[in-house]
């Protein structure tokens, strides 16, 4: 049996100038250069919240939900990670852009931030289906960034938006819909 991967886009999101880059290779320098410009303290942000309402609002959309809204404000860095079909398996390709990732937050000049990491789906599941999912590879993203790479778990944080939160509202089943972002929360306390 062929299982075939699904095109995830994993967004970096800073919090500095309102921009998005996208990227076919990325490179810890390139990673370091974006993620070095956080140059204030981010909004407070309730995980829990944001949990909350995105599973009170399934089929509704969050983007315009005050919480939500401050997250989409936020500069990023989209790249691309691989997971197995419907699964929360990361493709064996991916973990080198995973590995870049925790290298930059190893960085002396990140290691003291805390990073929220929100999983997105396009819409070809149901909307339920499509949350649970969202929410499980948001959270093997932090497990493979905790575990094999030896980010602290402290430091990271999950959350799923399922296909609430798209960001080609045009095309609801377009796999660019389908990505996570890594959101700096900021320093920790």
């Amino acid at each position: 049996m062929i299982v075939h991967g699904h095109r995830i886009s994993l967004a970096l999101c800073l919090l500095m100038v309102p921009c998005i880059g996208f990227a076919q290779q990325l490179d810890n320098t390139q990673i370091m250069t974006t993620l070095g410009r956080v140059k204030a303290a981010a909004p407070a942000v309730d995980v829990a919240l944001l949990v909350e309402e995105a599973n009170a609002n399934v089929g509704k959309g969050v983007a315009t939900l005050p919480n939500w809204n401050k997250l989409s404000e936020l500069s990023q860095l989209i790249v691309e990670i691989d997971f197995e079909n419907n699964s929360t398996a990361i493709e064996p390709k991916s973990y080198r852009t995973v590995g870049l990732i925790a290298d930059a937050l190893h960085h002396p000049d990140l290691f003291r931030y805390k990073f929220l990491i929100v999983g997105h789906s396009s819409a070809t599941g149901t909307a339920k289906h499509n949350l649970e999912l969202s929410q499980k590879r948001a959270d093997a993203i932090n497990e493979a960034l905790s575990t094999t790479f030896a980010v602290s778990p402290d430091r990271l944080f999950s959350v799923g938006a399922g296909e609430e939160w798209p960001i080609d509202p045009g095309h609801p089943e377009s796999a660019d819909n389908r990505r996570v972002q890594l959101i700096n929360l900021g320093l920790l306390k």
